[in-house]
C-alpha cells in the first residue's frame, strides 16, 4: 500500500522570523531593546515572553508614526509568530498594513501582505492567504524587487501545492525561477527545485521528480543556506520517497540511510530525523529485512510523539499497522489503523483519513464495505474541494487585478462618474446575487444527483455479495431436492435389486444386470441435466452495474436536450469486474457527459462499452465544437479522467479538433474470463 505523505519541505519563509537591528534612542531605546530581547528568549515560558512582547508593543505605539515605528512593529509581529500567538500576530500585522497604506509605503505594505498570508495559511484559510500573497507579488513586481518577488511566488506555490492545485503550483515555481534567472540566489533556487521535485512526485512524473531533487542537492551552498536547516538530508529523503513510489525499495533504502548519516541531524532537525527513520524502516519492511523491526518504527513514533507532529504520528501508525498485518497480528494492525484514523479525523487531514480507511478495508474484511463507502465519499469531496480551490485561486488573481484597475480608474474620475459607477455597481451586485443563487440551485441539484449515484454504487457492492450468497443457497436447496426426490430413491432401488442377483441363476441374473445398468445410465443422465440447469440458472444473475449505468443515461436524457446513444456489450460478465474498475468507469462516463453538456455544445453523445481480447474498452464521442488538444490546457475534468484510468492500470486517448467533436477512448486490461462467449466456448 502506497503512502502519500512524509515529503519534507524547507522554506526560509516558514522558518522562525529573524531579529533585525533596533534603532531608537534615549530611555525608550533601552526599554524596547530589553523587552524585545526577553520576548525572544527561548528559555523563558511562553506566558512571560507574551508579557514582554505586549510591553514592547506599548512602547512602540507611543512613538510617532514613521517608517521606524513600522520597522519596530514588524519585530513585535516576529515575536508573536515565533510563539505561535496568532491573535497577537494578526492584530499587529493589520496595524502595520493600515499605517503603511496611509503612508503609501509600498515596501512595508508588501511585507505586511506576506505576513498576513502566513497568518491565513496557519489558520487553513487558503483563499485569504492566496489573496495576500498575490497582492504582495504585484507590489514587488512594480518595485522590481525580484528577490522578494521570487520568495513570494514560492510562498504562493507552496500554498497551491498544499491545496492540491499542482499545475498552478508548478507554474508559480517556474515564474519564481524566471525572476532570479542570472542571479546568485541559491536559497530560492534550492527551494524552487525542491518544490518542483515534490510536485512531479505527486503528479506521478517520477523521472522529473528525481531530476529536480538532484538539482536541489547540487544547488546547496552552506555559506548561504545554514547547515542547521539540513537541506541535503531533506533532499535525500525526498529522493528516497520517490523511489518508494516506484517500488524500488532497495534504492529508497540507500537514500534514507544516506540521509540519516548527515552530521548533527538529530539535534538540529529531530522531525526530519524521525521521517528518515520511519521511511528507512518501511523500505526495509518491503525488502523483508525485518531484523530491526518494529523497533525502528517505534523509535520514529516516539520522536514524533514528543514533538506533537500529528501528520507524522499518523504516518508511523499506518506503517506499524501494515507491518503487523503482514505478520498476521490482526489485533495490533487494527489498533494502529484505528488510532491513525482518529488522529487524521481530529486534525482534518483528509488525505491521511483516506489512507487509514484503505488500510482498514484490507485488514477488516467484515467492515470492508463500510470503509469503502466512507473512502469513496471522502475522496469525492476532496476532489471537489481541490477543483474548487484551483478555480478560486484563478478567480482571486482576476478579481485582484480588476479591483486594482478600478481603483486606478476611480482616481481620475469626477464626482458624477462616481455616482454612475455606484449605480452600476448596485445593478451588478443584484445581477451577481441572482446568478449566484442560480448557481447554488444548480450545485444543490448536482449534489443530490451525486448522492443518488453514490448510493447506487454502494448498494451495487453490497447487492453483488448478497446476490451471490442467495444464488448459492438456492443452488444447494435445489441440488438437495433433486438428489433426494429423484436420484437417491432410484439408486437405492437399483442397489437392492443388484443385491438380489446372488439368489438367481446365471442366465436370469445376466438379463437383470443389463436392465439395471440401463437404469444407472438414466440416473447418470438425470444428474447431468441437474448440473446443466444449475449452471444456466447461475448465469442469469441480475447485473446491477448495467442498471445503474442505464439510470445515469436516463437522467442525462431527461435533463438535457442532447441526444444520447449508448451500447453496452451483453457478453461482459460484470460480476467478475472489480468494484474499483466499475466505480472509475462510472465516474469517467459521468465526467465525460458533464463536459459534453457544459462545454461541447454537442447534439449527439455516443457511449459504448465493449470487451476486446484482454481489454475492457470504453468509447465516448460527441459531435460538439471540439478543442485543440495541443494548445488547450487540460481542465480538471480531463485530468480526473486520466487519473481514474491510471488507477485501473489502463490508458486513455483523447482526440479532438476545432469543429470536429471529441472522442475519448479508455482501454482497461482485464481477465479474459469476463467475456461470456469466451467462457461458453
Amino acid at each position: 500500500m502506497k503512502k502519500y505523505y512524509l515529503i519534507l519541505l524547507i522554506f526560509f519563509i516558514g522558518c522562525n522570523r529573524q531579529n533585525e537591528g533596533i534603532h531608537v534612542s534615549g530611555k525608550s531605546k533601552d526599554s524596547l531593546d530589553l523587552y524585545l530581547s526577553l520576548a525572544n528568549e527561548y528559555k523563558l515560558p511562553v506566558e512571560i515572553k507574551q508579557k514582554y512582547t505586549r510591553k514592547a508593543f506599548e512602547v512602540i505605539m507611543s512613538q510617532h508614526d514613521d517608517s521606524l515605528k513600522r520597522v519596530n512593529l514588524f519585530k513585535v509581529a516576529n515575536r508573536y509568530f515565533n510563539m505561535r500567538d496568532w491573535n497577537g500576530y494578526n492584530k499587529t500585522v493589520k496595524i502595520i498594513l493600515e499605517k503603511s497604506q496611509k503612508a503609501k509605503d509600498s515596501l512595508s505594505m508588501s511585507k505586511a501582505y506576506i505576513y498576513l498570508g502566513d497568518y491565513y495559511s496557519s489558520q487553513a484559510s487558503s483563499d485569504s492567504a492566496f489573496a495576500c500573497y498575490y497582492k504582495a507579488e504585484k507590489l514587488y513586481l512594480e518595485a522590481n524587487d525580484f528577490y522578494n518577488l521570487a520568495k513570494t511566488r514560492l510562498s504562493k506555490a507552496l500554498l497551491q501545492f498544499n491545496e492540491g492545485d499542482f499545475y498552478g503550483s508548478e507554474k508559480a515555481v517556474f515564474n519564481a525561477l524566471r525572476d532570479i534567472k542570472g542571479k546568485n540566489n541559491i536559497d530560492i533556487l534550492y527551494d524552487a527545485y525542491n518544490l518542483l521535485g515534490v510536485i512531479y512526485n505527486e503528479l506521478g512524473d517520477y523521472e522529473k521528480a528525481i531530476e529536480f531533487h538532484n538539482k536541489a542537492i547540487v544547488s546547496i551552498d552552506d555559506k548561504i543556506i545554514p547547515v542547521e536547516f539540513q537541506s541535503k538530508a531533506t533532499s535525500l529523503n525526498n529522493i528516497g520517497f520517490v523511489y518508494q513510489n516506484l517500488d524500488d525499495y532497495k534504492k529508497a533504502n540507500f537514500y534514507f540511510k544516506k540521509g540519516l548519516e548527515e552530521k548533527n541531524l538529530y539535534s538540529q532537525k529531530p522531525d526530519l530525523y524521525a521521517i528518515l527513520l520511519d521511511n528507512l524502516a518501511y523500505s526495509r519492511f518491503k525488502l523483508n529485512q525485518n531484523e530491526e523491526l518494529p523497533d525502528l518504527f517505534y523509535k520514529a513514533l516516539k520522536i514524533r510523539d514528543s514533538l506533537q507532529l500529528t501528520a507524522g504520528i499518523t504516518a508511523s501508525k499506518m506503517h506499524l499497522s501494515e507491518y503487523f498485518a503482514s505478520i498476521k497480528d490482526t489485533a495490533k494492525a487494527l489498533h494502529y489503523s484505528n488510532q491513525a484514523l482518529i488522529v487524521s479525523k481530529r486534525t482534518k487531514n483528509f488525505r491521511n483519513v483516506l489512507v487509514a480507511l484503505k488500510q482498514l478495508s484490507l485488514i477488516h474484511p467484515k467492515k470492508a464495505s463500510k470503509f469503502s463507502e466512507d473512502y469513496i465519499r471522502i475522496n469525492d469531496s476532496l476532489q471537489k474541494a481541490e477543483r474548487k480551490m484551483g478555480d478560486k485561486f484563478t478567480r482571486i488573481e482576476y478579481e485582484t487585478n480588476e479591483i486594482k484597475s478600478e481603483n486606478s480608474s476611480l482616481e481620475i474620475q469626477n464626482r458624477t462618474l462616481v455616482y454612475v459607477f455606484s449605480i452600476l455597481s448596485l445593478i451588478g451586485l443584484f445581477f451577481y446575487i441572482y446568478k449566484t443563487q442560480q448557481a447554488r440551485n444548480r450545485e444543490l441539484l448536482f449534489k443530490q444527483q451525486q448522492q443518488i449515484a453514490n448510493e447506487d454504487i454502494y448498494n451495487l457492492m453490497i447487492s453483488q455479495q448478497n446476490a451471490i450468497e442467495t444464488m448459492r443457497i438456492r443452488e444447494k436447496k435445489k441440488v438437495a431436492q433433486e438428489l433426494h426426490d429423484g436420484v437417491l430413491g432410484r439408486m437405492f432401488g437399483v442397489r437392492i435389486s443388484l443385491d438380489s442377483l446372488d439368489k438367481l441363476d446365471e442366465d436370469t441374473a445376466a438379463d437383470k444386470r443389463k436392465k439395471y445398468l440401463l437404469e444407472l445410465k438414466e440416473i447418470e443422465q438425470d444428474i447431468r441435466e441437474i448440473s446443466h440447469d444449475l449452471n444456466k440458472e447461475k448465469s442469469g444473475l441480475i447485473n446491477n452495474f448495467v442498471a445503474i449505468l442505464e439510470k445515469l443515461f436516463q437522467n442525462q436524457t431527461n435533463t438535457f436536450e442532447t441526444q444520447l446513444v449508448y451500447n453496452i456489450d451483453t457478453n461482459i460478465n460484470w460480476d467478475l469486474v472489480s468494484n474499483v474498475v466499475k466505480i472509475n468507469l462510472y465516474r469517467i462516463i459521468q465526467e465525460a457527459l458533464q463536459n459534453g453538456n457544459k462545454y461541447a455544445k454537442a447534439k449527439t453523445i455516443t457511449v459504448e462499452l465493449k470487451s476486446e481480447i484482454n481489454y475492457l474498452v470504453l468509447s465516448i464521442s460527441d459531435d460538439g465544437i471540439g478543442f485543440n488538444t495541443h494548445k488547450t490546457k487540460k481542465g480538471i475534468g480531463l485530468q480526473n479522467i486520466e487519473y481514474r484510468t491510471a488507477e485501473c492500470n489502463g490508458n486513455v486517448e483523447i482526440n479532438s479538433a476545432r469543429g470536429e467533436g471529441t472522442v475519448i477512448l479508455v482501454k482497461i486490461p482485464i481477465d479474459q474470463k469476463i467475456n461470456k462467449i469466451h467462457n461458453e466456448s
